[in-house]
């Protein structure tokens, strides 16, 4: 006779992959590899595994980006994101997979298409300035948000005791990926991160179509998510925000609803780990 607790964690697995890789096009889970950019059971792929911390840190990572007039104005240019907001995340979230769990070659693979793909993009801003997805100061925004992000996810639901030097090892980590993507400056400490934040932070813009796409991001149900997910999650992301940031974005701190949604993703997190027989 079937276990019936195994039949649901079973059951709880494919109803994630099916989320996060499309079947349609054939994809199957990203392989996890002995020889892959990072051995196994090291920072970075500690914290990229957690599938919580790395949706909720996801969405505070894009709504920031959202504020960088260049990787904005990429992104309405020359994505669909208003039809297909999740296949755009979706593939966010397979190249972090496959760069950090993948063979090294396939990862390599991966960064080189990306590479192709940013030389094809660019364009002129409203006010008649030129862009470029190459440009070494936008792509070095984009890794940082996503790097506090991801990071500050995984210390907010799975191990806020991480140690600092762990966490600047994850810094180290991620700038391999960074850096073979084009990005400069990449921090490889918190130090280092924070302060390339402060830096770049000049660079940002509250506008129209930022908020546009910060409510798409945040509304936008994914087909085959459960119901309330997609609320719960960006309650969580924009709770880790910082104040300015939601400012620019026309957004409120969740305030008291903020707890329950933490606490409902903490929960949906430990789900999770068990599912994947993650510790």
């Amino acid at each position: 006779m079937p276990d019936p607790i195994e039949s649901l964690r079973l059951r709880l697995v494919d109803r994630v992959r099916g989320v996060f890789n499309d079947a349609a096009a054939g994809q199957q889970p990203v392989p996890l590899s002995d020889e892959a950019l990072f051995e196994r059971d090291s920072p970075i792929r500690r914290v990229h595994a957690d599938l919580v911390g790395m949706m909720s840190g996801g969405i505070r990572a894009l709504l920031l980006q959202m504020l960088h007039p260049h990787a904005l104005q990429g992104v309405l240019d020359h994505s669909n994101f208003r039809e297909d907001m999740h296949g755009r995340l979706r593939r966010t979230a397979r190249f972090i997979a496959i760069t950090t769990f993948a063979h090294r070659d396939e990862a390599m693979k991966a960064i080189d298409r990306v590479n192709r793909i940013h030389a094809k993009v660019g364009g002129t801003l409203p006010d008649g300035t030129t862009y470029s997805a190459t440009n070494p100061r936008t792509l070095a925004w984009v890794h940082v948000t996503e790097a506090q992000s991801f990071l500050a996810g995984y210390l907010r639901h799975v191990r806020p005791d991480m140690p600092g030097h762990e966490q600047d090892e994850y810094y180290r980590q991620f700038a391999l990926i960074a850096r073979a993507l084009g990005a400069d400056p990449v921090p490889e400490t918190r130090r280092e991160a924070e302060a390339i934040f402060r830096t770049l932070r000049v660079d940002l813009a509250g506008s129209p179509a930022a908020r546009e796409v910060a409510q798409l991001v945040l509304n936008q149900r994914p087909k085959g998510t459960p119901p309330g997910l997609q609320t719960m999650l960006g309650a969580d992301a924009v709770a880790m925000l910082p104040p300015f940031a939601r400012s620019m974005l026309g957004l409120s701190h969740p305030g008291l609803v903020a707890m329950p949604a933490r606490a409902a993703t903490w929960g949906m997190g430990r789900t999770l780990r068990w599912a994947f027989k993650q510790t």
